[in-house]
């Protein structure tokens, strides 16, 4: 899956980001993580200096080869083990039943069927394990943000931000994928500015048994 000019465009404007308050929305996503964790979608391998010391491996899925590139070489200085594997979120390369937490990370925006990688994080979590999520979303039915969203989403904003769609609502995709949400908090990023990805949510759920 290549996307080569989006995933350079990406890695240069994460760090950006990352100033203006997104490394805080992940310090936030990763705070309390513990044992094997598998990230889908770890692009340029932002989240790893965020992962805490009880976590044993983070078996991380990125299918970009150039993102791939990158993360590997931050996973050299990550504080825990970190393992950058080739796969795609409807075919992780994890066992069943293997992962304590599964990690999303803007990635459910993109990826071609939201319930085919959602199946498979549910396969490759432990009975009541964990799903932690940062991702943008669909802006609130009926708003005018919404209408630009389905709009950018039919037209040309897939083709240019790597297969990105705005208009998706996730929250209720990671319930229907049989999790229960404990934690979900709404917020727009970056602040003040509405744009199609602005509308973003931070949470945690639970693989129902």
């Amino acid at each position: 899956m290549k996307h080569p000019l989006f995933a350079r465009v990406y890695a240069r404007a994460r760090p950006t980001l990352d100033q203006q308050g997104a490394a805080e929305h992940r310090r936030r996503l990763l705070a309390g993580v513990a044992g094997r964790v598998v990230e889908v979608g770890a692009g340029d391998g932002g989240n790893f200096a965020f992962y805490p010391a009880a976590v044993s491996a983070v078996i991380a899925v990125e299918p970009e080869p150039y993102l791939r590139r990158q993360a590997e070489v931050a996973a050299r200085s990550a504080q825990v083990d970190v393992q950058v594997v080739d796969g795609t979120a409807d075919r992780l390369p994890v066992a069943d039943g293997s992962a304590d937490v599964v990690v999303f990370s803007l990635v459910l925006c993109s990826v071609p069927d939201q319930d085919a990688a959602l199946a498979e994080a549910r396969r490759v979590l432990r009975s009541g394990g964990e799903l932690r999520f940062y991702e943008h979303v669909a802006a609130e039915p009926g708003s005018r943000l919404a209408t630009v969203q389905r709009v950018a989403d039919a037209t040309l904003w897939p083709l240019f931000v790597g297969g990105c769609h705005t208009h998706r609502d996730t929250p209720a995709a990671i319930t229907a994928a049989g999790f229960e949400i404990e934690e979900l908090e709404h917020f727009q990023f970056p602040p003040g500015r509405p744009t199609p990805a602005g509308p973003h949510v931070l949470g945690r759920a639970r693989l129902r048994a």
